[in-house]
This record gives structure tokens, sequence and C-alpha cells, in this order.
């Protein structure tokens, strides 16, 4: 019913016990039936309309005691009045105080239905009292529904432990917690954090259990997913055939932070202050290690390595100044080859690659993954040495071919040093002996057996089986005597050569023989390209500074070029396009100059000859560097 009902229905009830009053013979306390009035009033809730129907009804009372009795007899029936007057107090006061609980009742209801958690109510048997809106959201059940339900068979609850023994504790502490499952309506099963709490009369007797649950589902789900990864992650960190380094690089990134706070630039403290490298390399903790890293390392325990970065990295080490300045600048990840110490204070090559933290919020936890090139590097040592025989075979056969070259370089100042010998005996047996003469002959001697022995160191040089020295070289001299290597065999088949320098050319650093052996290979190998050619054979070597500072040397011939299928494969080893080729020469000069820090590359367009550009780091590229 509405309220409006509820005021009518005391209105028509009022007047009805009214008219009785007065118009009834019967003697008796009639206006007692008043306080049905003020309960009927007191449906509505409101404080106002309790207090109307109080005082209306008084006023009827008093009216009719009037019109009945007058005011001039105080018998029994001013008492029956007075009793009547007394049972229509004492019935406001208990319907306002009856609102009062039943409106902070009310507030408490709709507090709990504000709540997100499952809230509902059960009696000592289980049965549903009271069921939130939460609960009717997520369960499915309406409180309609759910209200005079078994709580246990509506949801089909399963406990941690027996029932009985979570009954036990709900009634010997007055509280219970821990995690349940409960079905929805549609069969769905969720994980739940459950609070249970007593509910007891003011006689201290159980009377019934609020029970409130939160909705821990996808919280479980993902704590699950969770472990899953972190046991994968510990699997494959445990499994890995490389090497892996849990860093903490928290500290160093504190320091970086302060001195961007302080307005100082980075590099330019790093570069005034290299004592702050040693200093982050023993900031940097070692948190974790993996079982390959262990035997990397020769160690035996893990506990060996959880130190610092500075007790596993070389005294010679130069990458970490880059890595911490890679770290600074924001960079995801930093790579290079260093050195590390094993367990028994040796050092050995590695490859490593840092996954730097990305932000604050990760710990500062970094990955250092290692991979230990020992073998590598004496593989590499032996294709080095492999490459030195090569070349080696590779300047015998070359001279083979210079034989007849060289025998003339030879015989020029031999047969220099005889006749000078015999012009001097000449001016001897003079009458008189011409002493000047003498002396001049002897001059020519001795400058034509230098000539001689330079002649030869040059071609022992050639051929000799050395480790690489480097040295600064003068370009003019080193095409000199390349060109004086191969006169002789352009000599023969008539190719005449022009070389031509740019003034001033700084000079280059490198290995001479090596680079003599560059020179002559292409030299020659233009020689033998324009041989059965008719017409001018010409060779063009030219020498200039690039834009970047390095000296670029140009090798072209106006033979009848290079094949455009072959020039993809030109340098590959033991292609060759000479019947009696190797296939090795134009190898081994591509991998020289790259080995100097340079490269080599080849144009040729069929008939107008062949290019070959070989592009060399300057002296003062290395001293700058």
């Amino acid at each position: 019913m509405s309220n409006s009902a509820y005021r009518l229905a005391a209105l028509l009830l009022a007047l009805g016990i009214f008219l009785f009053d007065v118009l009834s013979p019967l003697e008796g306390a009639i206006a007692v039936l008043y306080v049905l009035v003020v309960l009927v009033a007191a449906r509505t809730l409101r404080r106002v309309d309790v207090l109307v129907a109080a005082a209306g009804t008084i006023v009827l009372t008093l009216l009719a005691y009037a019109i009945s009795h007058g005011l001039e007899d105080f018998g029994s029936p001013a008492l029956r009045a007075t009793v009547s007057l007394a049972a229509i107090a004492i019935a406001t006061v208990l319907a306002l105080q009856s609102q009062a609980a039943t409106a902070t009742l009310a507030a408490q209801a709709r507090l709990l239905n504000l709540s997100h958690d499952m809230i509902f109510v059960r009696d000592i048997r289980g049965v549903i009292t009271f069921w939130n809106d939460a609960a009717a959201e997520v369960y499915g059940w309406s409180a309609d529904e759910a209200i005079g339900r078994v709580a246990d068979e509506l949801l089909g609850t399963k406990y941690p432990a027996d029932r009985a023994v979570v009954e036990a504790a709900l009634l010997k502490n007055g509280r219970w917690e821990g995690l349940l499952e409960q079905r929805t309506r549609t069969g769905a099963r969720l994980v739940l954090d459950s609070r249970w709490a007593m509910q007891r009369d003011r006689f201290g007797n159980n009377v019934g259990v609020l029970e409130t649950h939160t909705d821990i589902t996808e919280r479980q789900a993902a704590h699950a997913a969770l472990v899953r990864s972190e046991r994968r992650y510990r699997r494959m960190f445990d499994s890995s055939r490389i090497g892996v380094i849990e860093e903490d690089w928290s500290a160093v990134r504190t320091e970086l932070a302060n001195l961007a706070e302080a307005g100082t630039s980075i590099s330019d403290h790093l570069a005034a202050n290299p004592d702050f490298y040693a200093r982050a390399r023993r900031l940097i903790k070692i948190l974790d290690v993996n079982a390959a890293l262990l035997s990397m390392v020769s160690a035996h325990d893990r506990m060996q390595l959880l130190t610092t970065l500075d007790d596993v990295l070389g005294a010679a080490d130069t990458t970490f100044a880059g890595a911490l300045v890679a770290f600074a600048r924001g960079d995801a990840f930093y790579e290079g080859e260093t050195e590390m110490v094993s367990s028994d204070g040796k050092s050995f090559p590695v490859l490593f690659t840092i996954t730097f933290p990305s932000s604050p919020d990760d710990g500062g936890k970094a990955l250092v993954y290692v991979m230990d090139i020992t073998e590598r590097k004496r593989a590499q040592d032996a294709i080095q040495q492999a490459q030195a025989e090569l070349a080696h075979a590779a300047r015998v056969a070359t001279l083979g071919e210079l034989t007849a070259s060289i025998a003339h370089e030879v015989s020029q100042p031999l047969m220099a040093v005889v006749t000078n010998g015999e012009a001097g005996m000449r001016w001897l047996r003079r009458e008189p002996p011409e002493f000047n003469e003498v002396e001049i002959a002897l001059g020519r001697v001795v400058a034509e057996g230098r000539r001689a022995s330079d002649i030869v160191k040059r071609i022992r040089a050639f051929l000799m089986k050395a480790p690489s020295h480097r040295d600064e070289l003068a370009l003019s001299a080193l095409l000199e005597d390349a060109a004086a290597l191969v006169q002789r065999e352009l000599a023969k088949v008539n190719v005449q050569l022009k070389i031509e320098l740019q003034p001033h050319l700084p000079n280059i650093r490198g290995d001479r023989v090596q680079l003599q052996q560059v020179l002559v290979n292409l030299m020659i190998n233009a020689a033998h390209a324009m041989a059965g050619q008719r017409g001018a054979r010409m060779q063009f070597i030219t020498a200039a500074k690039t834009e970047v500072n390095d000296i670029e040397i140009i090798v072209r011939d106006t033979g009848p070029g290079i094949p455009h299928e072959h020039l993809q494969r030109l340098f590959e080893p033991f292609f060759t396009t000479k019947p009696d080729g190797m296939g090795m020469g134009l190898a081994i000069c591509k991998t020289t100059v790259e080995a100097h820090g340079g490269r080599m590359t080849v144009e040729s367009l069929p008939g107008q000859g062949a290019t070959f550009r070989v592009t060399l780091p300057s002296g003062d590229a290395f001293a700058a560097a």
C-alpha cells in the first residue's frame, strides 16, 4: 500500500472509533482503540504522520469524553479516558522508536547494497534472510529468489577444509576468513575471498551469519598466469646454453638521475671524471647467474658470483664506458665484445648483449647475455694464418710471373757496376793515373751496388712470410716500389703506366708488403687483360683525398673490360677468368684492403676498360681515433 492509502485508512479508522465512542451506550475505554490508528499511521514510516495521528486521536478522545460525560464528571469515565490517552502516548513513543530502528536498518541495508562485494545474511540453519544488490548481479538470483533458500545448496559452495571445521572456527572466534568457490546461476565457478561474522542477539545467542564475498577469480587467474610465466622464465634462465647474468643497475640510475637534476651534462661529467666508470662498475650488483655462466667461469656455486660487475670484468675492458653512455641515453640494449675473468683468474673473450631496465618500476634489473667466443677466436686466428699462407703462395706465384722483370732489374745495376769498375781500371793504368776519374767511377760502383741491394731487399720483403706490421707509409713511395716490380711485365705487353698523385697527400697506415701486393696484383691483371688488344694500351693510377679525408687509389685500364655477369663474382675465392689462374688474387686483395679498414670496388663497361677503387683511411684518421 502507498502512504496515502495508509493515511486514509488511519483517518477512516479514527472517525469510526470516534462515532462508536460517542454513540455507543457501552461504558468502557473505547478510546484505547485509537492505538490502532497510530500503528496504521506508523506504516508510512514518516515521523510526522505518527505525530499527526497521535495528536488527532488525543483530540478525538477528549472531544468524545466531553460530548458523552461533560467536563464536570471526573469519575470512572475520566479514569478510562486517562488510560486511553496513556495508551495513545505509549503507542506513539513505540511507533517512533520503531520507525527510527527501521530507518537505521534501511540505511544499513542501502549501504550494503552500495557495496561491490556480494553480501548476504543467513540464519544458523543456513537459510538466507538478506541478499544485497551485488549478490543479485553477480550470482544471478534476485533477492526474492534467494531469500528463504539454503545458501550452500543455492551456491554449491566448496570449502578449503571440511565444512564442520569452518563452522567450528566461526563459532569459536565469532568470525572466519578464507578462500572458497561458489557457482553462479549460469554455472560459472567463482573464486571468492570470503569473510564471515557471527550475529548475536542481546542475550548472546547466535542468530545469524553475515557473509561478504569478494570475487578474485580474475586476480587468481592473473596470479596463476604470473606464476606460470615466472616458472617458464626460470626454466629458460636455468636451461639456456648461453650465459645469463641478472644485474641491478638501480644505484647507477640514481647517480645519473642526480647528475641530471643538478643540470650536469652526463657526457661532460663522464669525460671530466673518468674514475666514475670504475665506481659505477662497483655499484652494479650481480643478482643471479644461470648454470651456463657458472660453467663458463668455472664456478661451482652461484654465491661465488653474486658480487659486483667489477669482479667479473677484465681489467682491460673498454666496453663498459659505451654501455654506461647507452644506459644514460635511454637505449634499450647494448652489444659488444670484452673479456671476463674466470674463478681461477684467467681472462677469456666473450660477446655480450645488455638488455637495460626500461623504467624505474622494473626495479633497475638488467639482463646480460654472454657467449664464450674462445673457440671462435682460435678459429679466426687459424683462418688468418691460413690467409697469410695463401697470400704468401700468391706472392710466390706472382713472383714467378715477374722473374724476367726481376732479372732485368738486378742485371742493370750489376752491368753498371762492371762498366764503372772497368772504367776505373782504365783510369788507373794511365800515366799519370786519373785519380779523380777513378774516384767518380768507384762512387758509381757503390751507388749501383746499393741499388742492386735495395732491389734484392724489396723482392725478399715481398716474399717474406712474416706477421703483419703496420707503419706510416708514403703513398708515392708505395706506388713507385710496386711500379718498379711490374715494370718489366708491363713493358713486355707494351702497356704504358701513368701515375698521378694529388699534391700533399697524407700518409696511410698499413703493412707495406700487403698493400704492395694489392697494387701489383691489380696492375698485372690489367696488363694481362690488355695483352691481346690492338691499339694503345694504357694503365692509369691516380690517388686523391676524399671528402671524408680517406685516400682513394684508382687503378684504371683501357682494356676490354669485365663482362657484367662476372662483376658480382669477381671477388669470390677461386673464381677466375684466366685459364691458368687460381682465382685467389682479387679475393686476397679485397680481404687485405678491408683488414686495413678500407673498401675495394670495381666498375666496368664492356669495351671501356675496368676501374678498381681502393679506399684506405689516412694516417690522420688513425691519429684522431
